[in-house]
């Protein structure tokens, strides 16, 4: 009898000892990541660093030669979604080139692109914002944060002079409006307003008014204003992630558009279906995550285990017919939201 307490007291000391580990083990997870989302994204992340040159672009595909710095600045974005730094993490190396190659592509009128990024620079510019504010937040070197800040400010100066008199931007500097080009802007700049930099007030206010001129009967966005009331899911998705970035969460604009992009979502079986599937997602996920668990609950399982399984044998997602860089970076970003690494991307 006594080996018999004496084995159960040993059983229920290990039990009790093994729990809280065991416990531990699954808090290192954030809800909603499952260990087959970490090998995904560890392939992906190992497939972009695969890619990366010597000097810091991405130019070994289609995609990152036509787009070197939109793609790199994606690419970049990526990896800091992963939690890496100039200077910290598995993949700071690909961090800190990514950085030198987008800073040296800076050009005297600001502009942030490399040639003609066929033939539309503001996309580069706007991505470049983004990633280059979020670099300038966790960057370390003085020396390194003073030319990022020099780029930048230079950026946002280019960015607000380069406005539409409607309020939007297009794919070169002050050459019209366009809904998808206007985003990237709205949220380079708040990234860059998360970093600390000064942004006017009258520009975000002014690129707000375009959207609300943008919106259609049905409640979502069109493609630009002179477009017609063609509604456009992937912009409304995207509008819905800049009204909240400017700070309207409670708008008209916002919660309609929300109730379009959440309603296309929900009325089809298969989640989203457009020949913009990623781009898309890119932002309908930032915009479900923001929104709260409601949203974010019904939407990321099934597209987790969608992108988990679309991904290719190499560890790439082919985006939208523009490439595997492009695809990619915008799987991961989406995949490694509940990581919360970002602040431009935090509820």
């Amino acid at each position: 009898m006594r080996l018999i307490q004496q084995a159960a007291i040993h059983f229920l000391c290990m039990l009790f000892l093994c729990v809280p580990a065991l416990l531990k083990a699954e808090e290192l997870l954030p809800r909603h990541i499952t260990p087959a989302a970490v090998k995904s994204i560890k392939r992906g992340l190992d497939y972009l660093a695969k890619q990366q040159t010597a000097g810091g672009s991405f130019q070994t595909t289609q995609d990152g030669s036509t787009y070197p710095v939109s793609m790199t600045s994606l690419a970049g974005i990526a990896f800091l979604a992963n939690g890496n730094t100039t200077s910290r993490g598995p993949y700071a190396d690909q961090v800190r080139k990514a950085t030198e190659y987008v800073l040296s592509q800076a050009q005297d009128s600001g502009l942030i692109a490399a040639g003609s990024e066929n033939g539309r620079p503001m996309y580069g510019h706007g991505f470049s914002l983004l990633f280059l504010s979020s670099v300038f937040g966790m960057e370390t070197d003085a020396k390194v944060r003073a030319r990022i800040a020099k780029v930048v400010k230079d950026g946002i100066q280019l960015t607000s002079s380069g406005q539409s008199h409607l309020g939007g931007w297009i794919y070169t500097p002050g050459g019209g409006d366009e809904g998808s080009v206007t985003v990237t802007q709205m949220q380079g700049l708040r990234a860059a307003h998360n970093a600390g930099f000064t942004v006017p007030k009258g520009t975000i206010q002014n690129a707000v008014r375009y959207l609300e001129l943008c919106q259609t009967p049905e409640g979502g966005i069109r493609y630009s204003y002179h477009s017609g009331n063609d509604t456009r899911l992937p912009i409304s998705a995207a509008a819905i992630t800049c009204l909240y970035s400017a700070g309207e969460y409670e708008s008209p604009l916002a919660e309609e558009c929300m109730e379009y992009v959440y309603g296309q979502f929900k009325n089809r079986k298969n989640g989203f279906q457009s020949g913009h599937y990623f781009y898309l997602n890119l932002y309908a996920a930032q915009a479900f995550y923001q929104a709260g668990d409601e949203y974010w609950n019904a939407y990321f399982p099934g597209q987790r285990d969608s992108l988990v399984k679309s991904q290719v044998s190499n560890g790439s997602w082919n985006g939208d017919g523009v490439g595997p860089i492009f695809g990619t970076s915008v799987a991961l970003i989406v995949m490694q939201l509940p990581y919360k690494y970002l602040p431009i991307y935090q509820r």
